[in-house]
């Protein structure tokens, strides 16, 4: 009877023993399924505010030379290339015309003339010497433009950059010549309406020509456009650069750089941020007390191989850069770097 009792209270701890090992085994593998990440903790960081925008170097200031009326060239002064000064002869046209409008004219004052003396001795109408002072005022008025456009001038100083014509056409709506100011020279940038506010006029800048590599030219902000482009959401700001030298051309491409100080952001490690699929959102996970959020971000610059957040995390947290495939809002993890530290430091021990 004894042995049979025996066997029978060795079998319950043989079941006992198997139940508890099941259990241990269930937690060990309900533990080992949480998915490990490893993390970082973050802090807020002095961030330079830099802005970079890419725009085409114009002309300071741009003169079409053309005529008010149709004529033939004689001739073309300058080619293109050629500087010019202010008040130098570019074009010459036919003065055929203006023979014949000076002819006239001198008819005209000689009946002008005649109206007046018959006038003075009673023998004409104040009328008629009005209606002739008209008509001749008006063909004096009509000379002197002919005379004007039979030699074109510049009105600046600059380089041609265009010539449509050659000696021998007649002149159409399309300029004969087109000019130039190339000191100095001017940018104009399309800037996002976030920093409307940060930009004044006389503000200094960097400026950087793809030709000349990395060196620096100083440019001035000259004038900022009122509006906002509500289909781009930017507006425009003009730059001057001097340009003493003639170094700078127009059509060269420029990158424009603001400097507005610095300030203080989180910056995270770029693997820590997460593109969500279908839109332009980025999410990073912040560990806290076992668990994981799904933090929506808003990235500021890239520096290097880390990002400035403008905001989504606050500084000190601790945010996952490895794992996150497997991880949703709010899940228990653990934490492999903690121990793989762990594992060192038994493995040092031993």
């Amino acid at each position: 009877m004894n042995s049979i009792k025996q066997i029978l209270s060795m079998a319950c701890a043989s079941l006992l023993l198997v139940s508890c090992s099941g259990k241990e085994e269930t937690a060990t593998k309900q533990v080992d399924e949480k998915p490990l990440v490893k993390i970082q903790k973050v802090y807020e960081q002095e961030v330079p505010q830099m802005a970079e925008y890419t725009a085409t170097v114009e002309g300071f200031k741009t003169n079409n030379i053309s005529t008010s009326t149709p004529n033939r060239i004689k001739r073309i002064l300058v080619d293109v290339g050629s500087p010019v000064r202010a008040g130098q002869a570019l074009v010459i046209l036919d003065d055929v015309n203006i023979e014949q409008q000076k002819i006239r004219l001198a008819n005209q004052k000689v009946n002008l003339d005649r109206a007046k003396e018959l006038l003075a001795i009673g023998g004409g109408t104040q009328q008629t010497v009005d209606q002739l002072q008209a008509e001749y005022d008006a063909a004096m008025r009509a000379y002197n433009n002919a005379k004007e456009n039979t030699v074109l001038t510049a009105p600046m100083s600059g380089v041609v950059t265009a010539k449509n014509n050659d000696p021998g056409d007649y002149t159409s709506g399309s300029p004969i010549l087109v000019i130039e100011q190339m000191q100095p020279v001017k940018v104009i940038v399309s800037v996002n309406e976030s920093d409307f506010p940060r930009i004044k006029k006389g503000q200094k800048l960097n400026v950087k020509l793809d030709v000349y590599g990395d060196e620096i030219f100083t440019g001035t902000v000259h004038l900022i456009h009122p509006t906002i482009d509500p289909a781009t959401r930017t507006f425009q700001v003009e730059v001057t650069l001097p340009n003493s030298d003639n170094r700078v051309r127009s059509g060269m491409f420029a990158r424009v750089i603001f400097d507005f100080g610095a300030k203080k952001n989180v910056v995270v490690p770029d693997m820590a941020v997460i593109k969500q699929t279908g839109s332009g959102n980025r999410y990073v996970y912040v560990y806290k007390d076992g668990k994981v959020s799904y933090n929506k971000v808003e990235l500021g610059q890239r520096l290097g191989n880390s990002y400035e957040l403008l905001s989504g995390v606050p500084s000190g947290s601790d945010v996952v850069i490895s794992g996150q495939s497997r991880l949703n809002d709010g899940m228990e993890v653990g934490i492999a770097n903690e121990q793989a530290k762990a594992t060192a430091n038994t493995d040092s021990v031993k």
